[in-house]
């Protein structure tokens, strides 16, 4: 279920319903938690085993249903030392990041402070433009649904040079991206299609949108994830670190090929300044409090229950194998269970984040590695016991 055929930038940042992802050299029997109490997660525990065999490094995987807490691990977090990882691992959620940043914008709607008919112009006047782009005729649901037509910043061949090969990340891992600099980049490329007239995941989108939460607040997108949604949940390990390149402990390294196609060679790529990703897939989390939000979310307890309907409106999204509404994606798996929530890819670290409709079995887990292993298994083996 991944948008990324191509270019190695969509598949590290543009992520939608569940990556390809993953890999690593040292496998190691799943830990399950003492805290399993009747749940029957076997077949997630064989699935997380499965990824590890494939290559990924570890797992960290936290399960949350009507038995309780559940969690697990599987590999290591430390390809030198061995170290296991710990299931209350902090990582680079990558494009989970849109869920929050729809989320404040639906919050901004729900108080009459902005329209998601809006244009993007109205907001963002004259920024986009050029070469086909008009944010006149463009809307902020337009950005948030990915029906905007607008390029995708990640698929630019100079900026995957610089930001997702060897020798480029190396020189720039430490770089600071600002939003106007890489809607510029977007800038200088053709739409992909005119807006409104079909479905493509864009990187640029979320850029705006959180260029456009500034600009109707006063504040930083992250400061108003914070005090929106990371505070009132209690989501202590959640925030946006601008271009702070450490994450703090409890955490694992995280490793990439750096490679369009697996090589064999892999790197640390743990310390990265995520400007590069800004608010389209800078935000650090961990498995438990992916769990709370999304639960929270569906439950009605984070969006009025108009807004929660118009996130949940969705799209035909054939490249994410489900369809999406306003940063939250639609799936049906194969048992017939319908999950939503999102993925999300970034250097060395892929990650997955679900709930069911009504809130109350969530699942979220992440690779320290981003080019092998199956995470659409350990979703099914969850909900489906499917191995």
């Amino acid at each position: 279920m991944s948008v990324n055929t191509g270019p190695v930038g969509r598949r590290l940042l543009g992520t939608a319903a569940a990556i390809a992802v993953a890999a690593g050299a040292f496998a190691a029997p799943a830990v399950a938690a003492p805290a399993e109490r009747g749940g029957g997660h076997a077949a997630t525990r064989d699935a997380m085993n499965a990824a590890v065999r494939d290559g990924v490094p570890g797992v960290a995987l936290q399960a949350k249903d009507r038995h309780g807490v559940w969690k697990a691990t599987a590999g290591v977090g430390n390809r030198k030392t061995k170290q296991p990882r710990s299931a209350d691992d902090n990582f680079r959620a990558g494009s989970i990041t849109k869920t929050f940043i729809a989320t404040v914008l639906l919050q901004l709607e729900a108080e009459g402070r902005v329209s998601l008919d809006d244009t993007v112009d109205k907001w963002l006047p004259g920024v986009v433009r050029g070469n086909g782009h008009d944010g006149r005729s463009i809307t902020l649901r337009q950005l948030l649904n990915h029906t905007s037509g607008i390029f995708s910043y990640t698929d630019d061949e100079r900026l995957q040079s610089e930001v997702f090969l060897p020798e480029g990340f190396f020189k720039n891992r430490y770089r600071t991206w600002t939003p106007d600099e890489i809607v510029g980049i977007a800038m200088g490329h053709r739409p992909e299609f005119a807006p409104g007239t079909a479905w493509g995941y864009s990187n640029t989108n979320y850029t705006l949108a959180g260029m456009v939460i500034e600009k109707v607040t006063g504040d930083s997108y992250g400061d108003e994830v914070r005090r929106r949604v990371i505070e009132p949940l209690g989501l202590h390990g959640t925030y946006m670190p601008g271009t702070d390149p450490t994450v703090p402990r409890p955490s694992s390294r995280a490793y990439s090929q750096l490679a369009e196609n697996t090589t064999g060679r892999i790197y640390d790529v743990t310390e990265l300044n995520p400007s590069v990703a800004n608010s389209a897939g800078e935000i650090v989390s961990n498995a438990g409090d992916l769990n709370r939000f999304y639960s929270a979310l569906l439950r009605g307890r984070v969006l009025p229950a108009e807004q929660l309907a118009e996130m949940r409106t969705t799209v035909a999204a054939e490249a994410v194998d489900g369809r999406y509404g306003l940063g939250l994606i639609e799936n049906k798996l194969s048992c017939g269970v319908t999950v939503w929530g999102h993925s999300g890819g970034i250097h060395g670290s892929s990650s997955v984040a679900v709930t069911t409709a009504d809130g109350r079995h969530s699942l979220a887990f992440n690779f320290n590695g981003d080019w092998s292993g199956d995470p659409v298994r350990v979703v099914e083996a969850e909900y489906c016991g499917t191995k």
